[in-house]
């Protein structure tokens, strides 16, 4: 199903999206792709007397995570022109393995661009969330997004 076009979008509205629980293959892929074997993610007994006390995902695989989450609500494939930026991240507590974690979506700005009447920016506030309810991570993402064409037809 096709993304949403920046103009079908309302300020304030929410979605949630699925669930998806944060394994010791993603731990290990996101090492191996990245070159990170920082050992608070790759050794348990490193980990054991850690702050934490046992091994924690990367935080940078569950801000890939939560954009690949978004993907899921079918709001922005196929009308996401680019990703421009990342504010505000913040990452707030730490993701164990076989943690299930999902993005609460907020839409926090809709403008349309001064310059390209076919494109705008669609700014998201993006929480991501544990099976604890608890936040451990978020901050905005924003995209530059098509608009609908000028026949109004998608």
């Amino acid at each position: 199903m096709p993304g949403r076009y920046l103009d079908q979008f309302v300020l304030g509205e929410t979605h949630i999206t699925p669930g998806r629980t944060i394994t010791e293959t993603d731990v290990t892929m996101f090492a191996a792709l990245t070159g990170d074997y920082n050992e608070i993610h790759t050794s348990e007994e490193y980990a054991k007397n850690s702050n934490f006390g046992k091994r924690i995902a990367h935080g940078l695989l569950l801000l890939s995570i939560s954009h690949g989450l978004i993907s899921r609500l079918d709001m922005i494939d196929g009308t996401g022109i680019g990703f421009a930026e990342i504010e505000d991240w913040k990452f707030k507590a730490p993701v164990f393995f076989n943690d299930t974690v999902y993005v609460k979506v907020t839409v926090t700005e809709i403008r349309n661009s001064r310059t390209k009447p076919d494109r705008g920016i669609l700014k998201l506030f993006l929480q991501v969330v544990n099976q604890h309810d608890q936040v451990v991570q978020e901050g905005t993402k924003v995209l530059m997004m098509k608009r609908l064409p000028a026949n109004g037809q998608g």
